[in-house]
């Protein structure tokens, strides 16, 4: 009996709390999962749909859809959920959304690159953002499909095509990239990850992802072999992930996680919060790649204020260098993919 009076009670709480941080939203915020019933898309939307951030969640996939959003609808959280199959069902799915969390597409095997994902997901990736110019042309779009160097590029030629295009309102996802850092870093230093936030530039796959650890909060410092160690896991971090699976997958749970913090911190932006800054990868002029990740301060219209590489290392400085021709390489291939298949 005591048992059930406390776990009562601790629910109440957790009700309470829910509802008072509901009351304190300023807005509505619609929130749409494309490939909400795959591996990624599934945990990212148990979490959205736990945030009183979010008000209605629009699921949609190929398949399976409305069973996730029926056992989802069962969660007595405030967001209100629906489940669309198939490209017929798309306008039903985004009508209206204000933001669009796009992690569809083909996960990565042991052997693939990022890159060998390319040509299923980029196909994919040009459909929903066709859609997204039809159905919710001022939603803020977050980009999780891989090859994100890639696929960013291809969403933005398509908005431009449609006419709809603004790259305030367009992100590739390397949330992740921070996630890890920040992890592995406190796992390095025996630190709390939570009060360590690691800034990473440039894209998201192998030698472009670049953790600025010269600027990490707290403060930390590494021997140079070391901090060539723990960049190169940063970096290698998927694979590391890919091969732990041995055939079942890629980064999932790690994903939603990371996808959930962005989709949270677009939904305060939108909501009129101030200081709201997040690492993306947007279209840029920071450095000769037209699109690089950098960490951005967000608003109510998505990229409120780039705030750029600040000071780095010269090991970081020469990381950047490194980065650049691969990531224009991916960005024209993106871009040249639009370009023939219309």
């Amino acid at each position: 009996m005591n048992v059930f009076l406390l776990r009562s009670s601790a629910s109440a709480e957790v009700v309470n709390h829910v509802r008072r941080l509901s009351t304190t939203s300023t807005k509505n915020v619609k929130v749409a999962v494309c490939g909400a019933s795959g591996g990624i898309g599934q945990p990212l939307a148990l979490l959205l749909k736990q945030s009183p951030l979010v008000t209605k969640l629009s699921l949609y996939d190929i398949v399976h859809t409305p069973g996730v959003a029926a056992d989802l609808s069962h969660i007595d959280s405030p967001a209100v959920t629906s489940g669309h199959n198939g490209p017929e069902n798309l306008k039903d799915a985004l009508s209206g959304m204000d933001v669009v969390i796009i992690p569809a597409g083909v996960p990565r095997k042991p052997g693939m690159t990022r890159d060998d994902l390319f040509n299923t997901n980029a196909s994919i990736v040009r459909d929903l953002a066709e859609a997204c110019a039809k159905y919710c042309p001022k939603a803020l779009i977050g980009i999780i499909s891989n090859p994100v160097n890639s696929t960013v590029p291809i969403a933005s030629e398509v908005l431009k095509k449609a006419g709809t295009y603004d790259k305030r309102r367009i992100f590739g996802v390397t949330t992740l990239d921070v996630v890890r850092s920040n992890a592995f870093i406190a796992e390095a230093k025996k630190l709390d990850p939570r009060k360590v936030n690691v800034p990473v530039i440039g894209g998201h796959a192998g030698i472009t992802i670049i953790p600025v650890i010269s600027q990490a909060t707290p403060s930390v410092s590494f021997e140079k072999n070391q901090l060539e160690a723990l960049t190169l896991r940063i970096q290698d971090a998927g694979t590391e992930v890919v091969k732990a699976k041995a055939g079942s997958g890629s980064a999932t749970l790690s994903m939603a996680y990371a996808g959930a913090r962005f989709a949270f911190s677009l939904c305060k932006a939108i909501n009129g919060e101030s200081n709201v800054v997040e690492c993306a990868y947007i279209a840029s002029d920071i450095t000769e790649s037209p699109y690089f990740a950098t960490p951005i301060k967000l608003g109510k219209d998505g990229v409120a204020d780039n705030l750029g590489l600040g000071k780095l290392s010269s090991y970081e400085q020469d990381l950047v260098q490194a980065a650049i021709p691969e990531l224009q390489k991916s960005i024209k291939k993106g871009e040249d993919f639009v370009n023939k298949s219309s």
